[in-house]
């Protein structure tokens, strides 16, 4: 079966709703790394691909952003984004979360935005779609903006390859299980239009992930 489609997501992730908060034990390592080397608090534009529940922005907002930088996130489940919206509400004047078709944002203008954000979505995307969606992360961040990314890895180490072995079964025979996630090697889809400032993988309970901040070049 494989990779889900844009709708069969967007139905899977309105199901699971606030269940995906209960993944922090995994994914909190490698986004606070994300937090803590994307350099936020000089940023004063954001923009997330695959908000969720608004988990990662209320963060930004909360402990790192300036009083005057601008987030917009968007996601392809409604239900996610009247969450984000909901937790977002605080900084309603500087927080705009949006219904998005799960296609690369193209409609976003050139060279506006000082950090890329996407926290474990690239893992649901398909080898294209991942290419289509970095090359607009180049177009619409600005020189010398971040790339900010964090994924299920497949670079992992002995004690965790049965974890990703049976994840990957899962994801090939019932993706929605897994929310369509299975373990890829995001950093190999970087060229040399991006410059690695940040990247380690981590295994947490058997399951690998990564965490990486690039610069554009």
């Amino acid at each position: 079966m494989g990779i889900l489609s844009h709708d069969q997501a967007s139905k899977t992730y309105d199901r699971i709703g606030l269940i995906q908060d209960l993944q922090w034990f995994y994914e909190d390592p490698a986004t606070v790394q994300l937090k803590e080397q994307g350099d936020f608090p000089a940023a004063e534009s954001v923009f997330e691909f695959g908000c969720g529940t608004g988990r990662f922005a209320r963060s930004l907002f909360r402990d790192y952003l300036g009083d005057q930088a601008h987030y917009r996130g968007v996601d392809i489940s409604p239900k996610m984004v009247a969450l984000a919206r909901r937790r977002l509400d605080p900084w309603y004047d500087r927080a705009s979360v949006q219904l998005s078709d799960g296609n690369a944002p193209a409609d976003e203008p050139d060279g506006v935005y000082d950090r890329f954000v996407s926290n474990f979505v690239f893992d649901l995307l398909s080898d294209s779609d991942t290419r289509r969606v970095l090359g607009e992360a180049h177009r619409i961040l600005k020189p010398q903006g971040l790339l900010c990314l964090s994924g299920l890895s497949s670079v992992i180490e002995r004690p965790s390859r049965v974890v990703s072995a049976t994840a990957g079964w899962v994801h090939e025979h019932v993706p929605a299980l897994l929310g369509g996630c299975r373990p890829v090697n995001l950093r190999s889809y970087l060229g040399e239009e991006w410059e690695c400032l940040h990247y380690q993988t981590q295994v947490v309970f058997g399951v690998p992930s990564e965490a990486m901040v690039f610069k554009r070049l």
